[in-house]
């Protein structure tokens, strides 16, 4: 007998049955899930893309790149229609579940992470402040007037991706709590950037569509206090909410934080009653199970399987189902799109010096790179030695310092503030995309030093 047919044997005697293809499926997939499961992966392939639209903006199919961008597209029912750029669509749509998958992991950091203990929270929450307040300080130093001082929100982000990427790298050099600790601040960060977006960088309101949003918020968490689990209804409504914000003048992004906040976090079925059920479920089965019958000619073994599949889906949260569902598409999707739509700058290095030492660009280097590192390394050693948060176990505070560095990596939401800032600037725009990539560069590869310099091998 062939080692294929001993095997296919071995698979049925334990009641495996597998399609002709399935098993050689299997072999190609498990190796690729292994591989996107991986958050460094997320920012390698950021970084490729990235690179991708520079060298697409820097060559002969800079028209070409140029024409994409700005390529019409719309969505219409009827009389009614929505057109955009696809520019716009990825900044205004696809962004939106990107800040969908960061109000989840908020909310969940709230809820049983880093975030729940005041005293565990108060040292990555601190830390956050530090490295909005100080960034945005200094760059208003540089810039503290007239258009350019619009830029202030920019080096006030840290891009959790690439920052996460480059200290998952390090390996056991770094101990597996200053990956925690960087998520919880780099999550807070992200939520200090969806206020300032939500406050300041509003220009205009139509109140008629914000009462309109303030309704369908209303609707939602109606949907969550009132035990609807099934993800449709608010996928629907949040679709709408996201319209409303667009036409209010609420940058339409954010329906993906407040969509986020009403996901029901609390599973139907308690881990006890579950497995009570799941037991007596079991017993059913076995009881009604003929040997040599198939499923399909036993209604009682169809109907056991049906309830237990719906008893596992509610013993979990729709909050979790959620991530599970959305995080991969954001992270190997969304990401590397808006990352390919945004991070093309036509860059001369003739006049490089000229533009880094242009106010903007400047300000937003310095705030993103010592801003930062004085920020978050200022505001945690302040809390700690002050007695209000402690330190990850297993830390030392100079590689709290050595986070810091990487809380300069600014790349998405950077990049995502400053088109709203710069909207109507092409020029400031530039000289802010200019900053923000050699500084997010300058802070990985300082701050992956810093650690690996720093950190004995464990």
């Amino acid at each position: 007998m062939s080692k294929s047919n001993q095997s296919q044997s071995n698979d049925e005697r334990r009641g495996v049955h597998l399609a002709p293809w399935e098993k050689a499926f299997s072999k190609v997939l498990t190796p690729f899930e292994e591989f996107v499961n991986s958050q460094t992966t997320s920012g390698l392939l950021l970084m490729a893309t990235a690179i991708l639209a520079l060298v697409l903006a820097n060559s002969g199919w800079a028209a070409i790149y140029q024409h994409m961008l700005h390529l019409p597209a719309s969505i219409t029912i009827g009389s009614w229609g929505v057109e955009k750029t696809l520019h716009h669509w990825v900044n205004d749509g696809l962004m939106a579940f990107f800040f969908f998958v960061v109000g989840l992991e908020l909310k969940r950091e709230i809820l049983v992470g880093e975030l729940k203990q005041p005293r565990q929270a108060a040292l990555p929450i601190l830390a956050a402040i530090g490295g909005m307040v100080v960034p945005a300080l200094i760059y208003l130093l540089l810039n503290p007037t007239g258009e350019p001082s619009r830029g202030w929100g920019i080096p006030m982000a840290t891009d959790i991706a690439f920052a996460i990427g480059a200290l998952v790298l390090l390996g056991d050099r770094i101990p597996k709590a200053l990956i925690t600790f960087l998520v919880a601040l780099a999550i807070v960060d992200d939520l200090g950037a969806v206020v300032v977006i939500a406050v300041f960088y509003t220009e205009h309101l139509v109140i008629e569509w914000l009462g309109a949003a303030v309704l369908l918020v209303a609707v939602l968490s109606m949907f969550n206090l009132g035990g609807i689990r099934r993800i449709w209804p608010y996928f629907i409504v949040a679709i709408l909410l996201w319209y409303a914000l667009s036409q209010s003048g609420v940058h339409a992004t954010l329906a993906g934080v407040l969509g986020a906040f009403t996901v029901p976090a609390r599973p139907k079925y308690d881990p006890e009653a579950f497995s009570k059920q799941a037991k007596a479920l079991i017993e059913r089965f076995d009881s009604s199970h003929t040997p040599g019958t198939s499923i399909l000619a036993n209604e009682e073994l169809e109907n056991v399987v049906q309830t237990m599949e719906k008893g596992v889906q509610r013993v979990g949260t729709p909050l979790q189902k959620l991530q599970n569902i959305w995080h991969l598409p954001v992270a190997f999707l969304v990401i590397p799109i808006f990352a390919l739509f945004n991070a093309g700058i036509p860059m001369e290095f003739n006049a490089l010096l000229v533009t880094l030492s242009h106010p903007v660009a400047l300000g937003v280097g310095l705030g993103l790179v010592a801003g930062k590192f004085i920020g978050i390394t200022g505001f945690s050693w302040l809390a700690w030695k002050l007695g209000v948060g402690q330190l990850p176990a297993g830390t030392r505070f100079s590689q709290i310092a050595g986070v810091s560095l990487l809380g300069g990596i600014g790349f998405t939401m950077a990049i995502f503030i400053a088109e709203l800032g710069f909207a109507r600037q092409p020029e400031y725009l530039l000289m802010a995309k200019t900053g923000i990539l050699l500084a997010s560069l300058l802070s990985g590869i300082a701050g992956s030093m810093w650690l690996y310099i720093g950190s004995a091998r464990r």
